[in-house]
């Protein structure tokens, strides 16, 4: 397992645009991607755009990105990306 740290850079947040391309973009993976709120236990499955809008990631936010399994590696990079792009709004 492999996780990493980021922080909700754009300004709207983790709101439904940006959570469908996560979810998008997890699916491309046969690793499982964990995404959790490091200010409560609130996680959910990156596949799923219902768990991820679950997290509630306002601007700010600061997550933990996990991922297990045979691409593990390139699925924290490539989420880990996104992120640090800010979904493409900044």
């Amino acid at each position: 397992m492999l996780r990493t740290s980021v922080k909700v850079i754009n300004p709207l947040g983790l709101h439904a645009r940006a959570a469908a391309i996560l979810v998008r973009l997890a699916g491309t993976f046969q690793s499982e991607i964990t995404i959790k709120r490091a200010d409560n236990f609130a996680a959910a499955d990156a596949k799923s755009i219902l768990s991820v809008l679950t997290l509630a990631a306002a601007n700010e936010t600061e997550l933990e990105i996990e991922t297990d399994g045979a691409d593990a590696h390139e699925a924290l990079k490539a989420v880990e990306e996104i992120f640090i792009n800010g979904f493409g709004e900044i």
